[in-house]
């Protein structure tokens, strides 16, 4: 059954950051689709979206401390709200 995780987290530059996500998810080739969104009225608000085929790969993902790590890195303002669905 395909699985969604939800990233959710403020940061402080949003090209920034956006540069340091595009090579990230480009080499850990993330899940089999994935998105990035911005709030409308503050764009910093950024919301990641990543479609794993398996419960494992996506526990596997936003369980993973480098995650974290990287989107620190990247900018993160706040621990990162991560959020996982399961197709009903």
């Amino acid at each position: 059954m395909a699985v969604t995780v939800i990233v959710r987290h403020r940061v402080k530059d949003y090209a920034a950051w956006r540069e340091m996500y595009d090579d990230f998810a480009e080499q850990a080739r993330i899940g089999k689709s994935r998105g990035v969104y911005r709030a409308i009225n503050d764009p910093t608000n950024v919301l990641v979206i990543h479609s794993f085929e398996t419960a494992a790969d996506a526990e596997l993902f936003s369980g993973a401390a480098y995650i974290r790590e990287v989107m620190h890195m990247a900018g993160a303002q706040e621990e990162p709200r991560i959020e996982l669905y399961e197709d009903a």
